[in-house]
């Protein structure tokens, strides 16, 4: 039964396939599923027993069982009034006192009282870190830039491309540059690299009056090496071993994103990511948008077999929205062994990627309505603009809810008939249709409705995840490459390192200058 069928059979639909939530709506119409399949979806959550598994994570269990941690980036958002004690200790305190010290660090540096060596005021920043140490923050950066302060610079480094720092250091004054190196280990070898070139370059620039302390802070838990960097510990902000790094976007990772937005507009990221951990710790699964969205989305990968997901964002600001959520998603999930060491008997994690609308209409919209592959589809779309500019959000919501409406019900070859055109044309421009897609609608982009996107994402992870059977926060599959990594670059050195013939090949041709 196709969509077109569901809507033509069901006068009603509408009023059982849309949920709201403070400030969001989700229209769960346009997908492939009836009313039972939805009850037998719920009933798969409850059998796999994913209300229990939430539960546990928001209690603070150990339920990333490879590395023996609790999972708590709920907590990073929990009120200064909130208690939350874990194996004997209230976490809560620890959470608002490292809070306390990033507002008080921005704070200096959004009135202009911090200064660098020269004692000129810092007003350009440099967060240097990779993975969820760099997705985030410049995530975060861009969808929030419309309440920034803009005479602070921000520049994000990540690769360990010597263009990605040479671009940032030559948009800077030293006198007046700050590098935020965000490391939970300081040893990531990509995000070091980039801090010592950084240290480097203030060292030529600023000769013997520069002063580490002035220019360089850590978010890290390795105060040793922290310290050997020569950043005080005044300038070292800490989190826990219970914050992934793909969760980590509101713990001392956050830091940059504080010294954009100020105290008050963070702590209503907070609260934004705290309005659905509320909706989905407290869930009826039945009802329950965010569950809902989860189990879609196995549905789909499962029983469709479909392989890729669009998150297709009609919102500029959010244009890394999709980058951040390809980590937050395919690390976690993208796994095929069971928590218990097995192999899965099922997919995991599909492809998930996107554009902001309605750029993507003119690349790769043709291959959602007519390519071979059909996949779900997530539009985001705000009510009112951030920036009310003639009839530019008109424009973009009609462009967004037609995308939606050609996915779903298509153009047959009948009506293409009706309308005259050519038999030779037909086959060109029937839309198939029956490609399903969930809108999500959103007040306006602000920091409220920031938070409460990441978290609904992070809610669908951990809710895939525990339906799969796989570890959802750990990632063992990106360090055999670490360290391969390390012994190719004592190849390149010149080093006798045993290789496999293709690698070695490359090394040889690299390292032949003629």
């Amino acid at each position: 039964m196709t969509i077109s069928d569901l809507f033509e059979n069901d006068q009603d639909r509408m009023s059982r396939c849309v949920e709201q939530y403070d400030g969001l709506s989700w229209d769960f119409s346009k997908h492939r599923a009836n009313d039972h399949t939805f009850s037998l979806l719920c009933d798969l959550a409850v059998e796999r027993g994913v209300p229990a598994g939430v539960e546990a994570m928001f209690r603070g269990d150990r339920i990333n069982q490879t590395e023996n941690r609790s999972v708590l980036h709920t907590a990073l958002r929990l009120p200064r009034t909130a208690s939350l004690v874990v194996e004997g200790t209230n976490i809560v305190p620890l959470v608002h006192e490292t809070l306390d010290r990033m507002y008080a660090f921005a704070e200096g540096i959004r009135n202009r009282s911090t200064l660098g060596s020269t004692g000129k005021p810092i007003t350009n920043i440099i967060n240097i870190g990779i993975g969820g140490s760099d997705l985030g923050p410049v995530m975060a950066y861009e969808a929030l830039k419309a309440y920034t302060d803009r005479e602070l610079s921000f520049h994000f480094v990540s690769n360990v491309d010597s263009s990605d720092i040479h671009e940032a250091l030559l948009a800077s004054d030293p006198e007046t540059t700050l590098c935020i190196i965000a490391s939970k280990t300081f040893t990531t070898a990509e995000t070091m690299t980039n801090a010592q070139t950084a240290r480097a370059w203030f060292e030529t620039r600023l000769g013997v009056s520069f002063d580490v302390s002035k220019h360089f802070v850590a978010l890290s838990t390795n105060q040793k090496l922290v310290s050997e960097f020569g950043i005080t510990q005044a300038n070292t902000f800490g989190f826990w071993e219970w914050v992934g790094g793909r969760f980590s976007m509101e713990s001392a990772i956050g830091l940059s994103t504080v010294i954009a937005v100020g105290r008050s507009r963070y702590e209503e990221l907070l609260a934004g990511f705290r309005s659905i951990d509320t909706y989905v710790k407290d869930a009826d699964v039945r009802t329950n948008a965010v569950y809902r969205m989860a189990l879609l989305g196995v549905w789909y990968r499962n029983f469709w077999n479909m392989q890729t997901y669009a998150i297709l964002p009609y919102e500029n600001y959010l244009k890394r929205f999709p980058a951040y959520l390809q980590q937050l998603l395919m690390e976690s999930n993208g796994k095929s062994v069971t928590l218990q060491g097995e192999d899965v008997e099922h997919d995991t994690s599909p492809v998930y990627w996107g554009e902001p609308g309605t750029n993507g209409q003119h690349s790769f919209h043709q291959m959602l309505h007519q390519g071979t592959s059909p996949m779900p589809v997530d539009f985001l779309l705000g009510r009112r603009p951030v920036h009310e500019l003639g009839s530019h959000h008109t424009l973009l919501q009609a462009h967004c809810l037609a995308q939606a409406s050609v996915l779903a019900f298509g153009k047959s070859a009948e009506v293409l008939r009706a309308e005259g055109v050519s038999e030779n044309l037909i086959p060109h421009k029937v839309m198939p249709g029956n490609r399903p897609s969930t809108l999500i609608l959103f007040d306006s982009m602000s920091p409220y409705v920031l938070g409460q996107l990441v978290s609904m994402y992070e809610h669908v992870t951990l809710i895939q995840g525990l339906i799969w059977g796989v570890g959802s926060f750990d990632q063992w599959g990106v360090e055999l490459g670490k360290v391969v990594a390390g012994s190719i670059v004592q190849a390149l050195a010149g080093e006798e390192v045993e290789l496999d013939s293709s690698t070695a090949w490359a090394v040889a041709h690299l390292k032949n200058d003629d």
